[in-house]
């Protein structure tokens, strides 16, 4: 199909976003495609005060089909514009998709890497033959497409599984990294660099764990924060435990001991989020000089369906969670710009039941070591005998739950189908989808403060 008729067909699936906007489980204050499908962020970056998401999209099919790239811009991450879809599957190198990539800007231009997604008709088994996992370079000035890396151009021991180029800057010269699957099920990261911006990329190392964790490392990401440097990927393939690893796929990090581009080892992996909707996420470092996070609400491969389905839209992304380094591990929290939403302010009493649809709700000086929280009437949060645990009985989702041996706060952002909850100012985080018929909220604790504010929307603009 030509660029001209995918352009097309895009154009008319998006004459329906006012329609779908009316469904009520739209969220209010986070990103989703105009319609169908969102997936992984991509190309997050900021370029002369204007924030850019890019990010997966499948506008003309609600379950995820073939990928292009969307495009959010903002100045405060407050008000967004939708930009349509700058990268679309129209060339040899990606027909099957425009996979996930990054972005870096220099010299005033933006600077785009991704998968481009080739497979093959016939009877293959799409990891060890008949597919390719393009490496394409792209530019915000001319907007062409240039092939850098193909498939046969990756170490031997690797499958076909090769994607997701994480792009940084260190010392004057580019890096970057891809996720792997090797030929014998161990997943990896290998390390490109660039000795110019648009150069071909010159392999300098693989990065693996000793021992086998998993069997395909996606979404790579490489930054430093206080001078620690950090790898983050989201294997596939882990097992899973009662208290950690309980997603069908995991996203999270590895301290790095040692240099990444020559030897080194990886350290702890630490899950970014322990709800049942978080993955691939990216970072970037914005012009204030904050590391700043967004993942994809969603799970691959999840057995439950989403309702939404049935009104033509599925997902969203985090909001913009600004990342710091302390006590030995990352900490998360919302952008403070996300504040400006807020409303009017309540302060509840212990088993109050409150009735908002979307609320930023802060619990301070918990004292008591039971909690209990029921969010909209279907999300229940809990925490009793060291063991803090968010409980859904929709669609067959059941509980996630962590150890924690000390509950201090907890700020809970809940728009109309999902919520994000923050526990120790940012140490831990949950995130989930639910969807419920009332906006009734009751919180059940001891000797705590309770504040909730009322959410205005975000405006986005198509």
């Amino acid at each position: 199909m030509s660029g001209e008729d995918i352009r097309e067909k895009i154009k008319k699936a998006e004459k329906n976003v006012t329609e779908i906007n009316n469904d009520r489980y739209r969220q209010t204050f986070h990103l989703m495609a105009p319609v169908g499908w969102i997936n992984d962020p991509n190309g997050l970056c900021e370029k002369n005060g204007e924030y850019n998401v890019f990010f997966q999209y499948s506008p003309l099919d609600v379950c995820g089909g073939e990928k292009i790239w969307g495009r959010y811009t903002s100045r405060d991450l407050l008000k967004w514009k939708y930009r349509g879809a700058p990268i679309i599957n129209d060339c040899e190198w990606d027909r099957d998709g425009v996979y996930t990539g990054s972005a870096i800007v220099c010299d005033d231009i933006m600077h785009i890497f991704y998968t481009g997604n080739v497979k093959y008709m016939g009877n293959y088994d799409y990891i060890n033959e008949g597919r390719e996992s393009n490496l394409i370079y792209i530019n915000d000035k001319d907007w062409k497409k240039r092939l850098l890396l193909k498939t046969e151009d990756f170490p031997e021991n690797m499958t076909q599984h090769i994607r997701d180029p994480k792009v940084w800057e260190e010392n004057g010269h580019y890096y970057i990294v891809l996720g792997a699957r090797r030929k014998d099920e161990k997943g990896a990261v290998i390390v490109y660099k660039l000795n110019d911006i648009e150069d071909v990329p010159e392999f300098v190392n693989e990065i693996t764990t000793e021992r086998r964790f998993g069997y395909m490392w996606e979404c790579p990401d490489v930054f430093k924060l206080e001078n620690q440097c950090f790898l983050a990927v989201s294997p596939q393939g882990v097992e899973s435990e009662e208290y950690r690893y309980q997603n069908v796929y995991q996203s999270g990090y590895f301290s790095v001991d040692g240099d990444i581009k020559r030897d080194c080892d990886l350290v702890n992996f630490t899950e970014w989020d322990m709800g049942f909707d978080f993955y691939a996420p990216q970072t970037f470092e914005d012009e204030k000089g904050r590391r700043i996070l967004i993942g994809w609400v969603g799970m691959p491969d999840s057995e439950y369906r989403n309702p939404t389905l049935e009104k033509g839209w599925q997902n969203c992304l985090t909001l913009p969670r600004v990342l710091e380094y302390k006590n030995g591990k990352i900490y998360q929290k919302p952008v403070e710009e996300i504040n400006k939403l807020r409303k009017e302010k309540t302060s509840l009493n212990s088993n109050e039941e409150i009735n908002v649809w979307t609320c930023d709700i802060e619990i301070t000086n918990i004292n008591s070591q039971k909690f209990e929280a029921v969010i909209k009437g279907v999300l229940n949060i809990k925490y009793s005998d060291n063991v803090f645990k968010i409980i859904l009985n929709q669609y067959g989702r059941g509980e996630r739950k962590l150890v924690l041996y000390s509950l201090e706060s907890i700020r809970i952002l809940a728009d109309s189908s999902v919520a994000e909850i923050y526990i120790n100012n940012g140490e831990y985080v949950f995130t989930t989808m639910f969807y419920s018929e009332s906006g009734k909220t009751v919180i059940r604790c001891e000797n705590a403060g309770i504040t909730l504010w009322q959410m205005d929307k975000t405006e986005v603009k198509y």
